[in-house]
C-alpha cells in the first residue's frame, strides 16, 4: 500500500493536536458559538462527575477555548444545540449527530449501558414502564424528585432505584436529557425534547450498521488528525478493532489517506479534507504553541495506548484506586506545552478559599526544568485557577524538587503583572 507522506512522530503530534484544537495560543475570547465549534471538532464530549477541579466536560472545553462561563455548555444542552448519549462513555454531542448516534445504539448491544439496561427492563419491566409512563403524562423529572423507599444502597453507583431506570430508559433511547440543573439530569421523553426543534432530528433519515460505522470511522480519524487502525473503534466505542483491511475501501475512495510516521510499526491514516493540514505538519509548517492544562478524560490521554504512541506519555486514572496505591495523585491533569506531554499534576480547586492547591506537580524524564517552561506553565495555572474562581495558586511538591523555586517566582511575576 503506498503512502503519501512521511511525517516525524513530533509532526504527527502536531498534526493530531492542530486537529484536537490544541495547538495555537488562543487569540480571541470564546463564546457558546466557539464551543459548540470545539464540540463539534472532537465530535464527542465526554462526561464526568468529579470535581475537584472544574468537571471533566468543562475543563475540556476551558483547554481548547480558555475561560468561559460554565452555563454556556448548559445552555447548550437546554436549547437543543448539543446532546447527551452514549458513545465513547457519556458524552455530549452536537444535536446534527442525532441521527448517527441514533443508528449506533441500534447496534450497541456490546456497549455495557445498553447491556445494563435491557436487563434492568428484563428484571423490573412493570416499574420501568410505570416509571415511563409518568414521564410521558407529566413531564421532566429528575431522580431527586423520587424518595428512597427501599432503604438500601442499591446497586450500579449506590442509585436508587427511579435512578438507575431512568438511566435505563435513558441508554435504551426512551428518554433524553432535557437540561441539567446543578450538573443534575432533568429527563423527559424523546419526542417531547426533539419535537420542540426545528427540523426535528427524529424525522431525519437514520443510517445503516454499517453507514454508522463507515461514518464514525471517518470521523474519529478527522477527529485525531491521524490515527493508527488500532486506535479508531475505541473513539465511539465501535466494537471489533478496525483493522488495516477494512479501512482499505475508504482509501480506494479517496476519502482517508495512509500515510507513514517514522518509528511506527503500522501505517497510519488522515482525513482526504484535511491533507493540506498534514502537508504542512510534513515540512514542518506547524508549530504547537498552546501550554494547557487537560482533563483525565481528554480525547488527546483517553485511550492509553494512543497517548503511549503519540506522546510516549504513560497514563493512568488514580481516583478509583486505593489511597497507597496512588503514584501520581487522586485526579491528575496532564500538562500539554509546545506540542508535547511534560508532566502532570495533582491539583484541587477549594472554591470556598479561593485557593488553587497544587498537591504535586511532576514533570516527565528528559523535559528540562527551565524558566521558559516555568513561565508558560505559571501562566497556565494562573489562567486555570483565575477560571476557577481560585486566584491564589498554592504549590507544594515539585519534581524535579528545583523546579518548584522556578515555578513560585514564575507565578509570582505573572500575578505582578496582572494586578
Amino acid at each position: 500500500m503506498a503512502t503519501t507522506l512521511t511525517l516525524g512522530l513530533a509532526q504527527a503530534r502536531q498534526l493530531h493536536l492542530a486537529a484536537q484544537g490544541l495547538s495555537a495560543r488562543l487569540r480571541a475570547r470564546a463564546t457558546p458559538q466557539t464551543l459548540l465549534q470545539a464540540i463539534a471538532r472532537m465530535q464527542i464530549l465526554q462526561i464526568d462527575t468529579i470535581h475537584v477541579v472544574a468537571r471533566s466536560p468543562y475543563l475540556v472545553l476551558f483547554s481548547r477555548v480558555g475561560a468561559y462561563p460554565l452555563a454556556w455548555l448548559d445552555a447548550l444542552l437546554a436549547e437543543g444545540r448539543v446532546f447527551e448519549c452514549w458513545a465513547h462513555e457519556a458524552c455530549f454531542a452536537p444535536m446534527a449527530d442525532w441521527p448517527l448516534h441514533c443508528a449506533h445504539r441500534e447496534s450497541r448491544a456490546q456497549h455495557w449501558a445498553y447491556r445494563h439496561a435491557l436487563r434492568m427492563h428484563a428484571e423490573h419491566r412493570e416499574s420501568m414502564e410505570r416509571l415511563l409512563a409518568h414521564v410521558r403524562e407529566r413531564g421532566p423529572v429528575r431522580a431527586a424528585d423520587f424518595g428512597r423507599s427501599d432503604g438500601s444502597a442499591g446497586g450500579w453507583w449506590g442509585w436508587k432505584a427511579e435512578k438507575r431506570w431512568l438511566e435505563a430508559w435513558f441508554a435504551l433511547g426512551e428518554l433524553m436529557v432535557a437540561r441539567r440543573e446543578r450538573f443534575q439530569r432533568v429527563y423527559d421523553v424523546r419526542e417531547r425534547v426533539l419535537g420542540r426543534l426545528d427540523p426535528d432530528p427524529s424525522t431525519l433519515p437514520v443510517p445503516s450498521a454499517a453507514e454508522a460505522r463507515r461514518a464514525s470511522i471517518l470521523r474519529t480519524v478527522q477527529a485525531l488528525g491521524i490515527a493508527q487502525a488500532r486506535w479508531i473503534a475505541d473513539y465511539f466505542r465501535l466494537g471489533r478493532r478496525i483493522t488495516e483491511a477494512e479501512l482499505e475501501p475508504l482509501i480506494a475512495a479517496g476519502e482517508l489517506l495512509p500515510v507513514a510516521v517514522r518509528g511506527w510499526d503500522a501505517p497510519a491514516y488522515v482525513h482526504a479534507a484535511q491533507r493540506a493540514l498534514a502537508e504542512r505538519a510534513a515540512a514542518g509548517a506547524l508549530r504547537a504553541t498552546r501550554t494547557t492544562l487537560l482533563s483525565p478524560f481528554d480525547p488527546v490521554v483517553w485511550d492509553r495506548e494512543r497517548a503511549r504512541g503519540l506522546f510516549d506519555f504513560d497514563y493512568t486514572l488514580e481516583c478509583y484506586a486505593p489511597a497507597p496505591k496512588r503514584r501520581y495523585g487522586y485526579f491528575v491533569l496532564p500538562i500539554l506545552h509546545r506540542g508535547r506531554l511534560v508532566g502532570r499534576l495533582d491539583a484541587k480547586a477549594h472554591r470556598a478559599d479561593g485557593v488553587f492547591e497544587v498537591h504535586a506537580l511532576y514533570l516527565e524524564e528528559g523535559v528540562a526544568p527551565d524558566a521558559a517552561l516555568a513561565a508558560a506553565l505559571a501562566q497556565a495555572l494562573r489562567a486555570c485557577a483565575d477560571w476557577h474562581g481560585t486566584p491564589r495558586v498554592a504549590l507544594h511538591r515539585c519534581e524535579p524538587r528545583a523546579f518548584a523555586s522556578t515555578l513560585r517566582a514564575a507565578l509570582k511575576a505573572v500575578a505582578a503583572v496582572r494586578r
